[in-house]
C-alpha cells in the first residue's frame, strides 16, 4: 500500500510534467509568464466606483473582492454576469508594494486612509489589521501557501475530487516553490533535531513532520495574489468597481413566502454618491454573495438588519429583517507566540517556507531578514495611538506605550524569527457593532487562551521553539552562550500587544503565552456553517444570500488559509453554475 506522502510526491512530479509539455489545464500561457507580473492593462473590467451608474443589474454581485472573492467572481463570470464591490484600491496600482521586501512596509503602513492595511484592535489588547485592496489578505500575508487537512476537508462536506481540482485551479495562477536557502535550511534542520519527523520535502499537502510549503512569491520575489485570478475571468461579463463601500443589504418579502430575499445592495463611491446594484432576475440563479471576510461580513449583516434583534435595535438598525442571534458568534483567531533571535550573521531575507506540524496542536513556522526601521515602527505606533484615542482607550495604556517606544526598536536584517501558531483554538469570542459606519471596526473579542488547551498547546510549541534554537543544526544562527530560553525574554521588552506583563521571579510558559500573544492574521468565524449558514454557504431563513469566505469556517485550515479561501471561491462558484444551469433547463 502506497503512503500518503509517495502519492503527494507522484502527484507533485505529474504537475511538473504537465507544465514542462505546455498542459495546463486550460491557461494556456501560464507556464509562459509565471514569473512576470500581471498587466493590470488587461483588467478592462477594473473601474473607479465614481463611474458607476445610479443603478445596475447583474446575476450575482459579490461584496468584497478578496481572498475568496476574485476567485468566485472569476469562476461565476463564464456563465452569467457578475458585479464585484471592493471598497479598497488596486495592487496593481503599485506593483513594487507587494514584493517580498516590502512586506513589513505594506503590513504596516495603516496611518494613510487609502493604504490596504486597516488596523484593528481586538478587545483583548492585540493588534491586528484587515486588508482593504482587491486581493484581499493575499496582497498583504507572508505568502505561505499549504493545503487544508484532510479532516477539515471530510468535515466540510466537500467533493474530494471537485477540491482537488479547485486547488490546482488556483495554483496554475499563484503558487510557487520557493527557493529554500541557509537560514530555512538550517530551520529546518532544527525542527527535525527537535523532534518534529519526518522530513516530507516540498509538498502543498499538509501532513504531520516538518516540510517545505508553496509560496504565492516568485522566484523573482515578486507577489501573486487572488486579483490574479482574475485572469480566469470573461471580461465581457463582469465589473469591479474599485473604492466601493458597500453601505448594506436590500431584501424584500414577496407575497406567498414568509422568507426575505436579498435583491441588491447600496454602495457609496470615494466622492461620497450612493450606488444601487440590483439582482438581474428575482428567480433562482441571481444572488447576493457576502465576500468580505470575517470582519465585515457579520458586520455588514447586522448593518443590513440580520443578526441578534436587541443588539441591533440598541444601535438604530431599522429596519430589523430577521433576528439571527449567531451572526457574529464563534469567532476565533489563532494566536501566535513569537521568539526573536539576533544572529551572528547576515541571514537572507525569508517569509514563511519551512513549516513544523507537530501532532500537538501548534504549527511552528519562521522568517529572517525582515527589517523594520525607526521610523517605519514610531509610524504604526502613532497610528495605534490614534485609533487608541479614537476608541478611548484607559489612559494608562497609551501612557504605558508611550513609554515602551522610548525603546530602541529596530529589527535589523541579522536575525530571525520563529513561532507558533495554535491549531483550531477551543478558545471563542465574538464580534458586536460599535456603530453603525460600515468602514470603522466593529468590535471584536476573541479570548485568547481563555481554554486550558490552547495554553497547553501554546507551551508545547515554544518548547519545541526552544529544542530548535538549541540544536546543532541552527547553532550558527544564534551567538554562542545564548540559549533558546534567554531569547523569549527579548519580545517581553517590545510593546507587541496592550496586554499586561507579568514579571515573577519564577518564569512560567503559560503565562508567556498570555504576556506575548499575537495574531498571525488567520481570524474567522462570525458566519459559521449551521449556525449562521447551511452547507451550501447559503444564509438561514434568507433568500438569494449566501456568504463565501473565512468568516464560515469553525477553524482556520491547515497552517495558514489563504490557499483553501482561495480554493473555496472557486469550488463554491461551478457548484453555484450547475444549480443556475439545472435551474434555467
Amino acid at each position: 500500500m502506497r503512503s500518503r506522502y509517495i502519492d503527494e510526491a507522484l502527484r507533485q512530479e505529474f504537475r511538473k510534467v504537465k507544465m514542462k509539455v505546455g498542459f495546463d489545464g486550460g491557461s494556456s500561457v501560464y507556464e509562459f509568464r509565471r514569473n512576470e507580473s500581471v498587466d493590470a492593462g488587461q483588467y478592462n473590467f477594473l473601474k473607479d466606483a465614481t463611474s458607476a451608474p445610479a443603478l445596475s443589474h447583474f446575476d450575482y454581485i459579490i461584496i468584497g473582492g478578496g481572498t475568496a472573492g476574485c476567485a468566485l467572481a472569476a469562476t461565476l463570470s463564464q456563465n452569467a454576469t457578475v458585479l464585484v464591490l471592493e471598497r479598497g484600491g488596486s495592487p496593481y496600482d503599485n506593483p513594487a508594494a507587494t514584493d517580498i521586501g516590502n512586506f513589513a512596509n505594506t503590513l504596516l503602513n495603516i496611518t494613510d486612509p487609502s493604504s490596504w492595511s486597516q488596523l484593528f484592535i481586538s478587545e483583548d489588547g492585540v493588534f491586528n489589521t484587515r486588508a482593504r485592496v482587491l486581493g484581499g489578505g493575499t496582497v498583504l500575508n507572508a505568502g505561505f501557501y499549504s493545503r487544508a487537512e484532510d479532516e477539515f476537508v471530510a468535515e466540510a462536506g466537500w467533493e474530494r475530487d471537485e477540491v482537488e481540482a479547485a486547488y490546482e485551479w488556483v495554483e496554475r495562477k499563484v503558487a510557487f516553490e520557493p527557493p529554500v536557502e541557509r537560514w530555512q535550511t538550517a530551520f529546518r534542520n532544527g525542527l527535525l533535531e527537535a523532534g518534529v519527523v519526518p522530513y516530507n520535502g516540498f509538498t502543498y499537502e499538509h501532513i504531520y513532520g516538518t516540510k517545505v510549503g508553496g509560496t504565492i512569491f516568485d522566484r523573482a520575489g515578486h507577489r501573486h495574489t487572488a486579483a490574479d485570478l482574475l485572469e480566469y475571468a470573461n471580461p465581457n461579463t463582469i465589473v469591479v468597481y474599485l473604492h466601493a463601500s458597500v453601505r448594506k443589504v436590500l431584501f424584500i418579502t414577496t407575497k406567498g413566502n414568509s422568507s426575505p430575499k436579498a435583491y441588491g445592495v447600496i454602495f457609496q463611491d470615494a466622492n461620497g454618491v450612493f450606488h444601487t446594484a440590483e439582482l438581474a432576475s428575482q428567480g433562482a440563479g441571481s444572488e447576493v454573495i457576502l465576500s468580505a471576510g470575517a470582519i465585515a461580513s457579520p458586520q455588514l449583516l447586522m448593518l443590513s438588519g440580520v443578526g441578534p434583534a436587541a443588539h441591533l435595535a440598541a444601535h438604530g438598525v431599522s429596519p430589523i429583517i430577521l433576528d439571527h442571534p449567531m451572526v457574529g458568534q464563534g469567532m476565533g483567531d489563532n494566536p501566535m507566540n513569537p521568539v526573536f533571535i539576533p544572529s551572528p550573521k547576515p541571514v537572507e531575507v525569508s517569509l514563511v517556507q519551512v513549516v513544523g506540524i507537530p501532532k500537538f496542536a501548534s504549527y511552528i513556522e519562521g522568517g529572517s531578514g525582515l527589517s523594520l526601521s525607526i521610523s517605519l515602527t514610531r509610524t504604526f505606533f502613532d497610528g495605534v495611538l490614534n485609533l487608541l484615542n479614537k476608541l478611548k482607550f484607559p489612559s494608562q495604556s497609551i501612557s504605558n506605550l508611550l513609554k515602551s517606544l522610548d525603546l530602541g526598536l529596530n529589527v535589523t536584517t541579522q536575525a530571525g524569527v520563529i513561532v507558533q501558531k495554535v491549531s483550531g483554538p477551543l478558545s471563542r469570542g465574538h464580534l458586536e457593532l460599535r456603530n453603525t459606519n460600515p468602514d470603522d471596526n466593529p468590535s471584536v473579542t476573541f479570548n485568547y487562551y481563555q481554554d486550558p488547551e490552547d495554553l497547553n498547546n501554546c507551551v508545547k510549541g515554544l518548547s519545541a521553539i526552544i529544542s530548535v534554537i538549541d540544536s546543532k543544526g541552527y547553532s550558527s544562527y544564534k551567538y554562542t552562550g545564548v540559549n533558546g530560553r534567554e531569547l523569549l525574554n527579548l519580545i517581553l521588552a517590545l510593546p507587541i500587544n496592550l496586554r499586561p506583563r507579568h514579571i515573577t521571579s519564577t518564569f512560567d510558559l503559560k503565562q508567556y503565552c498570555m504576556d506575548t500573544t499575537m495574531t498571525i492574521y488567520h481570524y474567522h468565524g462570525g458566519c459559521q456553517v449551521g449556525k449562521v449558514v447551511d452547507n451550501d454557504y447559503k444564509v438561514l431563513g434568507i433568500d438569494a444570500l449566501r456568504v463565501i469566505d473565512a468568516s464560515t469556517f469553525l477553524k482556520s485550515p491547515g497552517t495558514n488559509p489563504q490557499a483553501t479561501i482561495m480554493m473555496l471561491g472557486r469550488y463554491m462558484g461551478q457548484k453555484i453554475l450547475r444549480e443556475r444551469e439545472a435551474f434555467r433547463r
